[in-house]
């Protein structure tokens, strides 16, 4: 009777953990798509790219690279354009030379005692006169006119206040092509820079996508490990009671304790792992760190997430669909390294252009205005209006214009062989995408058949130990295999989403150094870009070869 009621016993037990055991794996689908615990912000796929690419700062300097790049057109261009500049002076003298006129005496007889009569427009001023005497009588010799004609009162001879209005036209006729190879340059920087907004959006659009489901398979690690310590912890129960009767040992008692107490690591590893997930994502939103979230964009859906990702990576509406283009000339990186080769082209055409002469119009006009008092009269005033030509040629610059073709042909070499290297990582970059994505859709339908074998192999395993025909270590060995399965499956539909994305956004996106080796890397991390300095410096260099210029027409007075 004993024995049978051991028996009985021992067959509830273990009756009671099956079920418990089969209910906890019958719910392993439902908990692995739970998130963390509601309350938190609801925020999909949808919602976090659209939010990432309004709170970017890397998209905010590609935006600002754009504008700078549309300035330096626009000052390029200026250059075809007519040039009128506008200058108002104002001067007041406080000593002049023509000063001594006004000292007289020099033809005075001394032995004459009859003083000579004073003339207005002559006067005779004394040594000893004070100097508001000599201000006014200046002032009254200054109003009459010389017996050629000359009025001193508007050539502003001696005069105390000076006000100079002048317009100043100026007009390019010839310039050996350095404004047109400065236009080509800075047409082609903007178009770069328009590239280079558009591959930031997708990269973007890409990192968040990663970034995402890396919390999403987070989320799904923790609540595998949760059900693998709730089985762990009810194999725990069922061993204590079985050894309470008498049908198990003490040993099987200790190892069902240590797998339990091996499996609380691993949780609190889980949830630092997603804590941390969750950080980054938060990161790239802007979002505060302490913000919860409830992410909802199921994992394994690949081809919603793909749409998802098409969709938003560009707003602009002028800008072409994203779609999976694997053509090598239509990558981004490529088409950089065409706009840049554009750009070193004219800037070579800009060197060049040194050596031939430059031909400008110019045209100055001046109003002239010598009040007595401090503010002028605007109906009294002089003229002044010169109307010529500049040309401009260096005869000799010291090899400073063979040096700058030189940089600049050098510069063009070195863009042109960038471009053949961009399409060659291009083209490497393409393949290897494809057979990531290949690799993870093999990967993904692996792993769908081995959990649903692991999670059979499992419940079998159960009922041979309920019925005394398997061990503990095989039901550990078992519950292990369905633990790494499962886990597999989740990382694969991870891998799996994230590859579509990243061949839906492959036409936009930089090329992938990482995945490519050390080579592509160092090719990478070398300066593409150097067009900015360089027509900066040649526009100083374009500045200091026209100082010999020589020229023709009048001078601005």
């Amino acid at each position: 009777m004993k024995a049978e009621s051991t028996r009985t016993a021992r067959r509830r037990a273990h009756r009671g953990a099956l079920f418990f055991l089969l209910a906890v794996l019958s719910l392993v689908p439902a908990l692995a798509g739970a998130q963390q615990p509601a309350g938190g912000r609801a925020l999909s796929l949808d919602d976090a790219i659209r939010l990432a690419a309004r709170e970017s700062e890397q998209l905010q300097i590609a935006r600002a690279g754009i504008s700078r790049a549309s300035g330096q057109v626009k000052q390029a261009r200026s250059q075809y354009l007519p040039q009128l500049n506008s200058s108002l002076a104002y001067a007041r003298t406080l000593r002049s030379q023509f000063s001594a006129l006004a000292s007289g005496g020099a033809g005075t007889d001394s032995t004459t005692t009859t003083p000579a009569p004073q003339a207005l427009c002559a006067p005779n001023i004394p040594a000893n006169a004070t100097p508001a005497q000599v201000q006014a009588a200046l002032g009254q010799a200054s109003t009459c006119q010389a017996a050629a004609g000359i009025d001193f009162s508007k050539v502003g001879f001696g005069a105390r206040n000076a006000y100079t209005l002048g317009l100043a036209f100026s007009q390019n006729v010839y310039t050996g092509g350095r404004i047109a190879g400065q236009t080509a340059s800075a047409s082609a920087q903007q178009r770069s820079a328009e590239i280079d907004l558009t591959s930031q959006r997708a990269q973007l659009a890409l990192d968040v996508t990663q970034a995402y489901f890396d919390a999403v398979l987070a989320d799904r690690l923790v609540v595998i490990a949760d059900t693998t310590l709730a089985q762990t912890e009810e194999l725990l129960r069922q061993t204590q009671v079985a050894r309470q009767v008498g049908n198990q040992s003490e040993f099987d008692l200790l190892r069902a304790t240590v797998t339990r107490d091996n499996q609380r690591p691993v949780i609190i590893s889980r949830r630092g792992d997603r804590d941390v997930a969750y950080f980054r994502l938060k990161q790239l939103l802007n979002l505060p760190l302490d913000e919860p979230l409830v992410l909802t964009t199921p994992i394994d859906e690949p081809s919603t997430i793909t749409q998802v990702v098409a969709a938003n990576a560009v707003t602009d509406s002028t800008s072409p669909a994203i779609s999976s283009d694997t053509t090598t000339a239509n990558r981004a990186p490529v088409r950089e390294s065409e706009q840049a080769v554009f750009a070193q082209e004219g800037l070579l055409k800009v060197a060049r252009s040194d050596r031939l002469p430059t031909f400008a119009l110019t045209s100055n006009y001046q109003r002239l205005f010598f009040p007595n008092s401090f503010l002028p009269s605007i109906n009294q005033y002089s003229e002044n209006w010169t109307v010529g030509g500049s040309i401009g040629l260096s005869l000799f610059s010291g090899g400073r214009v063979t040096g700058e073709i030189e940089v600049a042909q050098a510069n063009l070499d070195e863009a042109r062989a960038r471009l053949q290297q961009s399409k060659e990582l291009a083209a490497l970059d393409t393949r290897v995408a494809i057979n990531q994505l290949q690799s993870a859709e093999a990967s993904f339908a692996a792993s769908r058949g081995t959990a649903q074998q692991a999670q059979r192999a499992y419940s079998i395993d159960q009922l041979r130990y309920k019925e005394g025909l398997s061990t503990q270590t095989d039901l550990t060995q078992s519950r292990l295999l369905l633990e790494q399965s499962v886990a597999n499956q989740a990382q694969s539909a991870r891998d799996l989403a994230v590859a579509r994305a990243r061949l839906a956004l492959l036409r936009d996106l930089p090329i992938n150094t990482n995945a490519l080796g050390a080579a592509a890397q160092r090719a990478a991390t070398q300066p593409q870009q150097q067009q900015q300095p360089q027509q900066q410096q040649r526009t100083q260099s374009s500045a200091a070869g026209s100082t010999g210029a020589a020229s023709i027409g009048s001078p601005t007075p």
